[in-house]
């Protein structure tokens, strides 16, 4: 019977994660591997070192294929890092036809008009799409096509990147012989298994807390509205705990991570430690969210993901410092995979998995290689969402 795979990379700071899903026809999907090594080359989740990042990949898509029992040679991978950032714009088009009706044409006119105000010096827009429409300055509710009027005006909204970072991953990915089928960003990935509809809908806060970076994603109406990146992360509460007790990087991971704990380190003062890097967080979070409007005002609250989300104080401060509905992004959601792949740290390489098989028309790519996989049963959708 045919099978098809679909192999998504997330090349974090600390950690690379490399998941192969593979569906029979009339079958469901199964999990053919899920596998991690250490990230050699990236800080803060850019590439410094392009033959160490390769390398890391290199080995993680080795494990993967011995595991999996298969060659792999295309696939999905995720983008982060302190240069990934988001913004609007607006764009506008007199409406072509004679009797004023709505065609695509009018919508990718308008659309073409709000990239084109954009300072895309040095930039790339990996993801683009639309958060509000209008016509004849009257908002439109959902798509305009088949309206009529005179003016079409479009709110895009724009994830971007540096044009370096994104080109230094794809030569690292092709240097370690993968044929990169698209980019995608990293919150974006997480978001498709720690979301749901519902919370997309009503107005939510996706925050991963990676080793080096925090990364946040804002949905609204089921629509990405804000996006930015911190340079901030767990490893700085690691180095927190160095300095304060004065010991190796080594003992200070064993105790933030709970493995260590004597008269020598007492449980208050860690927790004070811990509880001041989390409030920086926060802290920053929230400036986002005033940013743009939306502090306090997302009825579905906070879900907090990421090796940082392990911590047993993260929820509460989420919750008193952001004012918001908390909740750690749940082990159960991959709790039936076998292995090691069980939290919510593996949530971006699964998501990567998850929009191949959407095949999410809405995205701005700039990788030009190779078909959509194809292949995932409703089956394996279904088993990932909240």
């Amino acid at each position: 019977m045919a099978r098809s795979f679909i192999v998504g990379i997330d090349l974090g700071s600390a950690v690379t994660k490399t998941v192969v899903v593979s569906a029979r026809n009339g079958e469901s999907a199964e999990v053919l591997s899920a596998v991690s090594v250490p990230t050699r080359g990236v800080r803060h989740g850019y590439i410094v070192n392009i033959s160490a990042a390769a390398d890391s990949i290199r080995r993680s898509v080795q494990l993967a294929e011995k595991e999996a029992g298969i060659q792999i040679k295309r696939a999905y991978i995720s983008i982060g890092g302190i240069s990934l950032s988001s913004e609007t714009a607006l764009g506008g088009a007199i409406i072509s036809k004679s009797d004023g009706e709505v065609t695509g044409f009018d919508i990718k006119t308008a659309i073409a008009s709000a990239e084109e105000t954009l300072a895309l010096k040095n930039k790339k827009i990996i993801f683009s799409t639309p958060v509000g429409w209008k016509i004849d300055s009257k908002e439109v509710p959902g798509k305009p096509d088949g309206m009529h009027g005179v003016k079409l005006e479009v709110k895009m909204f724009y994830v971007t990147c540096l044009s370096q970072h994104l080109d230094d991953l794809i030569s690292a990915a092709t240097e370690a012989d993968i044929e990169v089928l698209d980019v995608i960003p990293s919150p974006i990935a997480a978001s498709h298994i720690a979301l749901s509809e519902r919370q997309k809908a009503v107005g939510v806060i996706l925050v991963n807390i990676g080793a080096e970076t925090v990364s946040i994603a804002i949905f609204e109406n089921n629509i990405l509205i804000g996006l930015s990146v911190l340079p901030i992360g767990s490893t700085d509460i690691t180095n927190d705990i160095a300095l304060g007790f004065r010991i190796p990087l080594e003992e200070a991971e064993s105790i933030k991570t709970g493995n260590i704990m004597s008269v020598n380190y007492p449980k208050r003062k860690v927790d004070e430690i811990v509880e001041a890097r989390f409030s920086d967080i926060f802290e920053l979070v929230d400036g986002y969210l005033k940013k743009i409007k939306r502090s306090g005002l997302l009825p579905a609250g906070v879900v907090i993901t990421g090796g940082g989300s392990g911590n047993g104080l993260v929820e509460g401060l989420a919750k008193n410092m952001l004012r918001l509905p908390s909740r750690v992004g749940g082990e159960d959601l991959l709790s039936h995979i076998k292995g090691p792949a069980r939290d919510s740290t593996w949530f971006v390489s699964f998501g990567l998995c998850m929009i191949a098989r959407e095949g999410n028309t809405d995205r701005k790519s700039n990788v030009s290689s190779g078909n959509k996989a194809k292949g995932f049963v409703k089956e394996f959708l279904r088993q990932f969402l909240p």
